[in-house]
C-alpha cells in the first residue's frame, strides 16, 4: 500500500497519454463513422517529427528547455501533414464505399507509415534515444515524478480544455457538432463538411503529436513500431469512454491507464496469480476491461452524447 500513490500517478500519466491519442479516434469516428487504425502511426510520426527537429534543425548542445517548444511544433507539423494527406488521398475517395474498404485502407496505411519511418530512420529498427529534460526527479505526496512526466501532466489537461472550448464555443466547433449529427443537413445549412472533416483529422493529429512527444520524454526512446500497440489501447480507451464522446475518450484513457498499472503492480501479489501480474500481461488486462465494459455497458462509461461528438 505504500506504493499506491506512485502506482496511481503512473496510471494517471499512462492514461493521459492514451487519452490524448483516443481523442483523435473519437473525433474522426464522431463525424465520418471511420475507425482510423492508422492514428497510432500518426502518434509515432509526431515523435519522429520532434526528434528530426532536434537532430537536424537545432544546433548541438541546445538546452531542452529551448528545444522542446520547437520539437513540439515539428511534431505537430509532421502529424498534421500525414493526417491531412491520409484524409485527402486515402479516406475521402472511399467515403461512400462500404465500411470494410476504409478499414482495410487504414490498416494498410498503418503498415506503410511504419515502413516509411523505418526507411528514413534505419536506426529506429531497435530503439532511438529521445532527448530528455534536465533536472528532477521530484517527490510529491509520496510519489516520484520524473521531469519528462511534467510535460504530460501539463499538456493533457490543457489539451482537453482547449478542445472543449473549441468544440463548444467556436463557429468551427459548432460546425463539427452539426456535421456529426447530420452531415447532409449541415451541408444545406452552409457548413463545408469537407473542411470540417479535415479539421477533425488535423486536431486529432495535434493531440497525437503531443502524446508522441510525451512518450519520448517519458520512456527516453522511440521506435517505428511504438504506435501500433498504443494505438490499439487508445482505441480501447475511446470505446471505454463511449466512442464519439470527446470527454469520454480522455476519461476512458485515464481509467484504462490506472487499471492497467494497478493490475500489473498488485495481481502478482495474489497467491496463485503471480504469473498474471507481469508487464507482458498489461495488454491482456486492458482488453479484459474493455470486454467487461462492452458486456455490461456497451455504450461506454459516459455513453455517446451527440452534442459532444466532434
Amino acid at each position: 500500500m505504500n506504493e499506491l500513490p506512485q502506482q496511481l500517478v503512473n496510471g494517471l500519466l499512462l492514461g493521459s497519454m492514451y487519452g490524448l491519442v483516443a481523442i483523435g479516434y473519437t473525433m474522426v469516428y464522431g463525424i465520418v463513422q471511420l475507425i482510423n487504425f492508422a492514428h497510432g502511426e500518426i502518434f509515432m510520426v509526431g515523435a519522429f517529427g520532434a526528434i528530426t527537429v532536434h537532430l537536424y534543425v537545432l544546433p548541438d548542445g541546445t538546452s531542452m528547455w529551448v528545444a522542446l517548444p520547437l520539437m513540439l511544433i515539428g511534431a505537430m507539423i509532421a502529424s498534421v501533414l500525414v493526417a491531412i494527406g491520409a484524409e485527402r488521398f486515402a479516406y475521402r475517395p472511399l467515403r461512400g464505399a462500404p465500411r470494410l474498404a476504409p478499414l482495410i485502407t487504414a490498416i494498410g496505411l498503418s503498415l506503410a507509415l511504419q515502413q516509411a519511418v523505418w526507411a528514413f530512420y534505419p536506426e529506429a529498427k531497435s530503439k532511438l534515444a529521445f532527448p530528455q529534460i534536465e533536472g528532477g526527479p521530484f517527490s510529491i505526496g509520496g510519489a516520484t515524478i520524473q521531469t519528462g512526466d511534467i510535460f504530460l501532466i501539463v499538456a493533457a489537461p490543457l489539451s482537453m480544455a482547449f478542445l472543449a472550448y473549441f468544440v463548444m464555443r467556436t463557429r468551427t466547433g459548432r460546425g463539427m457538432q452539426a456535421t456529426a449529427q447530420d452531415p447532409d443537413t449541415a451541408k444545406l445549412m452552409g457548413v463545408n463538411t469537407d473542411r470540417i472533416i479535415v479539421i477533425a483529422f488535423a486536431l486529432g493529429a495535434v493531440f497525437a503529436a503531443v502524446g508522441g512527444v510525451a512518450s519520448g520524454l517519458k520512456y527516453g526512446q522511440i521506435d517505428f513500431k511504438m504506435g501500433f500497440i498504443l494505438g490499439l489501447k487508445a482505441f480501447t480507451a475511446a470505446v471505454l469512454g463511449g466512442i464519439g464522446n470527446i470527454y469520454g475518450a480522455m476519461i476512458g484513457g485515464v481509467v484504462l491507464g490506472v487499471v492497467e498499472t494497478l493490475a500489473t503492480a498488485y495481481i502478482a501479489d495474489i497467491p496463485g496469480l503471480d504469473q498474471f501480474g507481469s508487464q507482458s500481461w498489461a495488454e491482456v488486462w486492458a482488453f479484459i476491461l474493455l470486454i467487461l465494459v462492452l458486456l455490461f455497458r456497451p455504450q461506454g462509461l459516459l455513453g455517446e452524447r451527440v452534442a459532444d461528438r466532434a
